[in-house]
């Protein structure tokens, strides 16, 4: 994705985001799988988010996604679990029968920042470099 421009920031921040399925069940068949991409689709664009990777195991869910400022991680995992959570009860109603209480996601997430231009180490050696130039630098006057 690369660098986005909106009407006060630019931004170029990705995340890596795991949840499991509630009581850790096998639900994510390849038909569940698919819905949920669909789903995420579809909330790309209501809400300021770029869901660039979608992966499942099973068991639990992996989004490496991008989005605005405005939001926290955990408002974007909200957004995410609810709307998917609704609609995967309504399209697959058996799945109601495998979890009892109305919850398809488990409470708990994973999330990490994914740097593109960088490891740990370059960018902290950037940080503790700020402000020091080789050579001296000379202030230039207006007026002699």
């Amino acid at each position: 994705m690369g660098v986005v421009k909106s009407s006060h920031c630019v931004y170029d921040a990705h995340y890596h985001i795991v949840f499991p399925v509630k009581y850790r069940k096998a639900l994510l068949s390849p038909p569940v799988a698919a819905a949920i991409v669909e789903i995420a689709r579809e909330i790309e664009e209501r809400y300021d988010i770029v869901f660039e990777k979608i992966g499942t195991d099973g068991d639990h869910i992996h989004l490496l996604c991008s989005f605005h400022p405005k939001y926290g991680g955990s408002q974007i995992v909200g957004i995410f679990k609810s709307i998917t959570a609704k609609q995967l009860f309504v399209r697959f109603p058996q799945l109601r029968k495998d979890l009892w209480g109305g919850e398809f996601w488990s409470d708990g997430y994973y999330l990490a920042t994914v740097g593109t231009r960088g490891d740990w180490a370059t960018v902290e050696r950037y940080v503790a470099n700020q402000g020091k130039t080789e050579g001296k630098t000379f202030q230039l006057t207006l007026w002699l």
